[in-house]
């Protein structure tokens, strides 16, 4: 069962996107010749109109295959013979539903458990918060002259730039106090921390809050997953780390089962809610990566030829496009290994 839920939230989320550059294709007078779920052999299909809908064998993937999107057509409905703009809010489409999608689900989550915000419950003795004079009670505003919306972005800002030092205000009945603190490295966890203790629980907030914080949690993890991709670029986090769909299937089933077992169903519906918020919001990121075959890659092309007002050779195009789709299956299947291999070794 906890698969099933795991491939159907997948499903959701994958399906969602497919639908931004569905109803933007239409908007925009473009014939879609087939909507479907999944990859590989068709399991099952209907015609109504132009548009074929139809579910896949391989439940991972979806598409929305435009006329003349990949080759050339006479037809005047064809996607290449759309102006520029109309193609880029086509391609920008499927991402942004995504973020929308995030903020949807973000805010239900936010109405029903509340927010974790950045209060301090107190401060570790010896650490660099309590040096500083920081108290429980205390709001942390910002660090770093970022803005600070939930305790959590505290952990992150640790693990993201562990051991450096950082600047930090903070609110204590209405007085910003600002005081630079430099991580101390716990030996037991091997983590560096400033010493923060938080209260460990959410507070409710007004509805109005929650739409106004749920732009702040789809915020959150976009930024998690800039961050992230950043330590992978940069060597500090090992492709071996990377998780494909049959990792995300695993990681959501597992999620699920133990909080059936620990915590009940409600309270599992609100942790896949959070995986789902992230899975959608770092599937949107990721498709805006301007590497080919993504769409990110394709906004590429179609900004350099709104600037330059000419069409680059479909051909050159296409070619990039096949490079990157033919890299990105050795990914695939790379990270697919990776994947089946934590699966016997956990």
């Amino acid at each position: 069962m906890s698969i099933i839920i795991a491939i159907l939230i997948f499903s959701i989320i994958i399906l969602f996107h497919e639908l931004g550059h569905f109803l933007l294709a239409k908007a925009n007078g473009i014939q879609v010749n087939e909507f479907c779920l999944g990859l590989g052999p068709t399991l099952f299909g209907i015609q109504k109109g132009e548009t074929k809908y139809s579910i896949k064998l391989l439940p991972f993937g979806g598409a929305c295959i435009m006329e003349g999107e990949d080759e050339s057509s006479t037809n005047e409905r064809a996607f290449n013979n759309k102006s520029v703009w109309a193609r880029i809010s086509v391609v920008f489409a499927g991402p942004f539903f995504n973020f929308i999608m995030a903020f949807v689900f973000a805010f239900i989550l936010l109405l029903s458990v509340g927010c974790d915000l950045p209060k301090l419950y107190d401060v570790i003795p010896g650490y660099a918060a309590d040096a500083a004079g920081i108290q429980g009670g205390d709001t942390i505003v910002s660090i770093n002259g970022k803005k600070i919306h939930f305790y959590r972005e505290i952990s992150s800002f640790s693990t993201f730039y562990p051991g450096e030092a950082i600047t930090v205000v903070v609110d204590r009945d209405g007085e910003k106090i600002e005081t630079v603190l430099t991580p101390t490295l716990d030996e037991e966890s091997g983590r560096y921390l400033y010493g923060f203790i938080g209260y460990g629980v959410r507070e409710k907030i007004s509805p109005i809050k929650c739409f106004v914080y749920s732009f702040h949690e789809v915020g959150y993890w976009i930024d998690t997953t800039v961050q992230s991709l950043r330590l992978l670029i940069t060597g500090k986090v090992s492709p071996n780390d990377l998780s494909g769909p049959v990792g995300i299937v695993s990681t959501i089933g597992d999620t699920y089962q133990q909080s059936l077992e620990t915590d009940g169903a409600y309270y599992a519906f609100l942790n896949l809610l959070n995986i789902a918020i992230f899975l959608s919001a770092n599937l949107g990121v990721m498709n805006l990566l301007p590497l080919p075959a993504l769409d990110g890659g394709r906004l590429v092309f179609l900004l350099v030829e709104a600037v330059r007002r000419k069409k680059i050779d479909p051909n050159k195009e296409g070619m990039v496009h096949f490079i990157g789709i033919a890299l990105l299956m050795l990914l695939m299947v790379f990270v697919m290994m990776n994947d089946i291999r934590r699966l016997f070794i956990r």
